[in-house]
């Protein structure tokens, strides 16, 4: 169970560690974005949430977005790594090696995952709810939109490349670390049973979104990118097809504000359901190939030793 730089913590332990640090990077992150909004706006924290949607405090908004999403996500992950053996980067999947055939497999799985992701954001839409809850949920989705107007502020091209970091790259990196490589790794260890390991941790990873619109979406691409870490073992297949997820909706909203529309015309993207049905096929055949072909990579990469240790905690 435990490789040759353990530090005698078990998985279970780990997990409720990383729960832990979850929650306090989650409480100091919101006490740090405090002094930043004063420091950066000169404005008081009486009216910051009111502020926070006023294009003028973009910067302010974006950096105490990465530095919440990093004490929240990042850290945790990587001090839970770091307290139960000597090589946390290993344990959380950085040090896998993969393929260039791998890489390709990912974006083409990405380009499916999206389109089905954006049929199940269309069939959310059809589910029958309440007229009370309704307003609610529509309420949250503006509020969710007005957010990523301001974070999304792109006027010209460096603005655009600012927000390919700040809403792609970052994010991807910081959640990629603590869902796959923390929990999912983690719960997988404990419970022995993938599939329902992926499937918890895509539901809070869902869940922490808080879109009620977008959950079912939101569920599909954590599946997704749970799946790849899974076959593949490395954390970084799983970042860059967050990140390319997240770069084509940035570049998405960028052309179209360029051509006058907004980030809310932008943000449409729902599909047809059947274009989803496509699509799952698609992704059913990419990810049987992907499984292929990261089974000689993991053989390849993993050393012996650790490939022993992996098939005792993998039924």
């Amino acid at each position: 169970m435990y490789d040759a730089y353990s530090k005698g913590i078990s998985y279970s332990r780990a997990f409720w560690i990383l729960m832990g640090l979850w929650l306090a990077g989650f409480i100091v992150g919101g006490i740090v974005s405090i002094p930043i909004w004063i420091l950066m706006t000169g404005k008081g924290l009486s009216s910051m949430q009111q502020e926070m949607l006023n294009p003028e405090n973009v910067n302010a908004v974006r950096v105490i977005q990465v530095v919440s999403t990093a004490l929240t996500f990042f850290l945790p992950a990587f001090i839970t790594a770091f307290l139960i053996n000597r090589r946390p980067g290993k344990i959380l999947g950085l040090t896998m090696r993969f393929e260039y055939r791998q890489l390709l497999m990912v974006i083409a799985i990405m380009l499916a995952a999206a389109v089905v992701a954006a049929s199940l954001a269309t069939f959310t839409e059809w589910i029958p709810i309440s007229k009370s809850a309704t307003a609610y949920f529509k309420e949250m989705e503006e509020n969710y939109v007005s957010q990523v107007e301001v974070m999304a502020n792109m006027n010209a091209f460096g603005d655009y490349l600012i927000s390919m970091v700040m809403i792609a790259l970052l994010p991807a990196f910081f959640e990629e670390t603590f869902f796959r490589g923390g929990m999912q790794n983690f719960l997988t260890r404990i419970l022995r049973k993938p599939g329902a390991a992926i499937l918890i941790t895509s539901i809070i990873f869902s869940l922490v979104h808080i879109s009620y619109y977008g959950f079912l979406a939101r569920l599909c691409l954590g599946v997704v990118l749970g799946l790849i870490f899974y076959y593949a073992k490395s954390l970084w297949l799983s970042i860059i097809a967050h990140f390319f997820n997240n770069a084509i909706a940035v570049t998405q909203m960028y052309v179209l504000m360029k051509r006058g529309k907004s980030v809310r015309e932008a943000m449409n993207d729902n599909y047809p359901i059947w274009w989803g049905m496509i699509a799952t096929l698609v992704l059913y055949g990419l990810f049987i190939i992907f499984k292929k072909y990261s089974a000689k990579a993991v053989k390849e990469f993993t050393e012996p030793e650790d490939r022993a240790l992996e098939e005792r905690w993998i039924a």
